[in-house]
């Protein structure tokens, strides 16, 4: 028969390693409830920055870097089409208005020329034939109107006498009807050949009123081409200094192309890129300073570019007041661009812990000067030397500001 085996009571060696696995998973929640978190981390006190939050005026205003650039840039560019012939003026030039700074040659234009005169001066013969063909047939008119007046007359003084003799019954009555009726064709030819004369004065009047505005087109369009001609010298449009000229020798230039620019050196200003997280504040109108030769220079912004790129956006300043000597394009002015009115604020200076903490929380040295600990901050605005504290430190109240990158996720520092 079979035999019940009694089950052995008591831990087995098998189950020591998940007994060992619970008490450790036990040890971990009981430390993350009831243990203590503050991780503290050593660091020497001469290797950290440490600076004191002060009360103070703060300064809305950023620094930027700014370069030189002449107050405004014409581009030279080429009227008419051709081939360079020579480049009268080299780069780096001062010019002056009109001055001739390149030479083009185009041939078809000599060619049009040549037509427009040919086609000119054909036209003009042909309106000097009309006008004497006009002439003639004027002549003709009159010379037959002063022979149809002399037949009217010799006619009316005939009809006069025929009527005469006729009341007196000295003529017949057909005789005397012959004589009217000769008088009367006469007249009302005369008034045809009047009225024929008249058309054709009209006419001719057309005529020579269209042949010469013809000929006024064809004398511009000749105007038009010789200063076409003209415009292959490439001039300069204002005073100025000859910057890129973009062409050589035996090169051919398009109508309209771009050769070059001409820089109006009558006064300067200044450009600068500014980080695109400012481009809400920055407007036309604000004032900005910079200082060269132990002297400062006001500067006003005059336009602002809406356009960013590269995460910046460019800004034109002009100058208010004195320049300073020996302005040059090019050179390059830190300036200081003030963004608002200075106020009142608690200060701590600028350093490597915001890029860490973006502002948010900062170590607080304890007063015994042995320790820092973590504290929430708020930081509001900022400028070249300070953040202005909103909450989070009061002034007197010291703070590590050096990087925080080596510190991991500890809340105190202990200083050795």
């Amino acid at each position: 028969m079979d035999i019940l085996l009694e089950k052995k009571k008591g831990i087995r060696p098998k189950h020591i390693p998940y007994l060992l696995g619970g008490g450790f998973v036990l040890a971990a929640l009981s430390w993350m409830i009831f243990g203590n978190h503050s991780a503290k981390f050593s660091v020497e006190k001469d290797k950290v920055i440490v600076q004191t939050a002060e009360k103070g005026e703060f300064n809305d205003y950023i620094r930027i870097n700014g370069q030189v650039q002449p107050i405004s840039t014409v581009q030279l560019s080429a009227v008419e089409g051709g081939m360079v012939a020579a480049k009268v003026v080299e780069e780096g030039s001062m010019v002056r208005q009109g001055e001739v700074i390149v030479r083009l040659t185009n041939p078809m234009l000599s060619l049009n020329i040549l037509d427009s005169e040919a086609q000119l001066a054909e036209k003009q013969n042909f309106l000097r034939n009309t006008q004497v063909t006009m002439e003639q047939e004027r002549l003709t008119l009159s010379k037959e109107k002063l022979q149809l007046d002399l037949d009217i007359e010799r006619k009316r003084r005939k009809y006069e006498q025929y009527e005469t003799l006729y009341a007196e019954k000295l003529t017949s009555k057909e005789e005397f009807l012959q004589a009217k009726e000769d008088y009367e064709f006469a007249v009302r030819g005369r008034d045809l050949v009047m009225e024929r004369q008249r058309q054709d004065s009209i006419f001719r009047g057309i005529q020579v009123e269209q042949m010469e505005e013809s000929l006024n087109n064809i004398r511009r369009n000749l105007v038009l081409v010789r200063q076409r001609v003209d415009n292959l010298d490439v001039k300069a449009p204002v005073d100025g200094q000859l910057g890129l000229l973009d062409v050589e020798i035996g090169q051919s230039v398009g109508s309209g192309s771009r050769i070059g620019q001409i820089s109006v050196l009558s006064d300067y200003k200044i450009e600068a890129l500014i980080d695109e997280h400012y481009i809400d504040r920055v407007r036309n109108g604000l004032t900005a300073t910079f200082e060269r030769q132990d002297k400062t220079y006001r500067l006003v912004v005059r336009k602002v570019y809406p356009e960013v790129r590269d995460k910046q956006f460019k800004t034109d300043f002009i100058f208010e007041g004195e320049r300073p000597d020996n302005i040059r394009a090019g050179q390059t002015y830190y300036i200081n661009l003030q963004l608002g009115q200075p106020a009142e604020a608690i200060l701590i200076p600028r350093g490597a812990f915001y890029q860490h903490t973006g502002g948010q929380w900062i170590f607080v040295v304890a007063p015994d000067g042995k320790r820092a600990v973590r504290r929430p901050i708020r930081i509001g605005r900022q400028n070249p030397l300070y953040y202005e504290v909103l909450s989070g430190l009061e002034a007197g109240e010291q703070a590590v500001v050096s990087s925080y990158d080596s510190y991991g996720d500890a809340v105190e520092l202990i200083f050795k």
